[in-house]
């Protein structure tokens, strides 16, 4: 039967304490000074002593580099420089434009500005025009619309896509300047 622990994604991959198996680590304090190379079995009595845990740092050293700290302490910090990172990540969504290619001015209008408004926050901008019946024949038209909308947008975005026809819309792709 399988160990139901070790498939846990959301264990920590930390080795502390006990879990430290090396011959020699370099060992540093609490308060930041190296107690020099001695064995982990030494380094976790320190530990001990002042009600701490022996953490492993740097498993890429030689020797390993461990410290002696409150690894909840150590843990709540990691968490929280994580979720900063995080909250200011911004994943570009990409935001849909639709219209006709019979559009009023206005309407058109409307379109641009909320296409800007996306782009201004990041997000990328997909531009369609769809047919319906035989307004298919007037492919050109909503071309020159698609070209319109980008020129208008050109203080904004850049053309990731230009107009391309797919079945029975025509798209095009914006991505926001840098």
């Amino acid at each position: 039967m399988r160990d139901r622990r070790r498939s846990s994604p959301s264990r920590d991959l930390t080795k502390t304490n006990e879990r430290i198996r090396f011959p020699e680590i370099r060992v540093i304090d609490s308060e930041g000074e190296q107690l020099g190379i001695i064995t982990p079995k030494e380094a976790l009595t320190i530990a001990q002593e002042k009600g701490l845990d022996l953490v492993l740092v740097s498993e890429t050293a030689k020797p390993p580099v461990c410290k002696i700290m409150d690894y909840g302490k150590y843990k709540y910090e990691q968490d929280k420089k994580q979720k900063e990172a995080k909250k200011k990540q911004h994943n570009a969504d990409v935001k849909e434009v639709k219209m006709r290619y019979k559009i009023e001015e206005h309407d058109y209008n409307v379109r641009v500005k909320n296409a800007q408004r996306f782009l201004k926050s990041g997000d990328k901008v997909k531009a369609t025009i769809s047919f319906r019946g035989r307004e298919i024949q007037h492919s050109r038209l909503a071309e020159d619309l698609l070209r319109r909308m980008a020129k208008d947008l050109e203080d904004y975005a850049e053309v990731q896509q230009f107009p391309k026809r797919e079945g029975r819309n025509m798209m095009m792709m914006l991505s926001p300047k840098k």
